[in-house]
């Protein structure tokens, strides 16, 4: 029985001793190079591979168990049996001798030499049956222990299969993981792919937009310079394409001044463009608003009819000459119109031609 573990635990050695390190050291280095799925699988692999060679170990010495168990009950039975033969026969010999003694008790006793011999070869008889019994019991009891041995074996062989099946159904879940992320690789390096071509049109649109930047800068730089002398000229033009004169004039000098920039004395001919304008001035200004002389009636400088009114007052034409109008900031928002001698000093506001409010 100790050989048989000796030659287990032997074999053993030998499977798990250097293989096992030279197998690790192949397997650290497959794990470089294909990361957590080849370690996985080699691992499962290996340990499969351990468990059947001590499979295949343990099923070879039980195998030569049997057989020397089998020897070994052969054996026994065959002393057994030889020693019954004996013991009979020793019986038979005996009532024999007994038999004779009884029918020859003169002869024994004229023969004490022979009665002596007698004598020991029973006594050696009685020994070799005793050596005889207690040879039988040791073989029973050795026959119970192998018997034991054998239950063990039997126990651990059904142990070693059910961890080979757990372990066949451990790596096909192992299998299902890998082939899992295997799809989640395929699936990250598509992103991966598709994020480095948005990536590609982003830095292409970003040098777009570069160039653009560098082009509204130059823009920048060149209106900055074209309202630096605009303002160097004495006016300004606004996002709207409203601006106001820099010096007072007469209502037909201040139109005049428009003119000369490319513009007119603005028309208000909205309630929103009414309020707008009075929002951002501060004095009184001279407005695109007179009378016709021919009709008497208000007309913008476009020759278009007036059509809303933000009258402070009532044109009265105080004097009979305050032909043109003015707009007082002063006043409510909506009602700030006023009409006065053409002649009188007001900036004006002038309005880009084609400008759209």
């Amino acid at each position: 029985m100790k050989s048989g573990r000796y030659i287990v635990n032997k074999v053993t050695e030998g499977a798990t001793g250097p293989q096992t390190q030279s197998h690790f050291q192949d397997e650290g280095k497959a794990q470089m190079c294909r990361g957590r799925r080849c370690l996985v699988l080699t691992v499962c692999l290996g340990l499969i591979c351990v468990v059947l060679l001590i499979f295949i170990i343990i099923i070879t010495a039980e195998r030569d168990l049997f057989k020397s168990y089998k020897n070994t009950a052969e054996e026994l039975n065959q002393t057994i049996n030889s020693l019954q033969d004996n013991y009979t026969d020793l019986m038979t010999e005996k009532d024999q001798l007994k038999n004779s003694n009884s029918l020859n008790g003169t002869r024994v006793k004229d023969r004490p030499d022979e009665k002596s011999q007698l004598q020991r070869n029973l006594s050696y008889l009685n020994e070799n049956k005793l050596e005889l019994v207690t040879r039988v019991n040791d073989l029973t009891a050795e026959k119970g222990q192998l018997q034991r041995r054998v239950d063990t074996l039997s126990q651990e062989k059904l142990e070693l299969e059910t961890r080979v099946n757990d372990l066949t159904a451990e790596k096909g879940q192992l299998q299902g993981r890998v082939d899992t992320l295997s799809q989640e690789k395929l699936e990250l390096e598509t992103r991966v792919n598709d994020h480095t071509a948005e990536k590609g049109q982003l830095e292409g649109r970003v040098d777009s937009l570069s160039q653009e930047k560098l082009e509204l800068e130059r823009n920048l730089t060149s209106l900055g310079e074209e309202l630096k002398n605009k303002s160097k000229q004495g006016y300004l033009w606004g996002p709207d394409g409203l601006f106001m004169s820099s010096e007072e004039k007469s209502w037909s000098d201040s139109r005049q001044y428009c003119r000369d920039r490319g513009a007119d004395l603005v028309i208000i001919n909205t309630e929103v463009k009414q309020r707008h304008i009075t929002s951002f001035i501060k004095e009184s200004v001279w407005i695109g608003l007179s009378e016709n002389k021919k009709d008497g009636n208000m007309t913008w400088v476009d020759n278009s009819p007036l059509k809303q009114e933000f009258w402070y007052e009532k044109p009265n034409n105080a004097n009979g000459d305050e032909d043109c109008v003015e707009l007082m900031p002063s006043a409510h928002i909506l009602n700030n119109w006023n009409d006065l001698q053409c002649s009188m000093k007001r900036k004006g506001i002038c309005e880009k031609k084609g400008a759209c409010f």
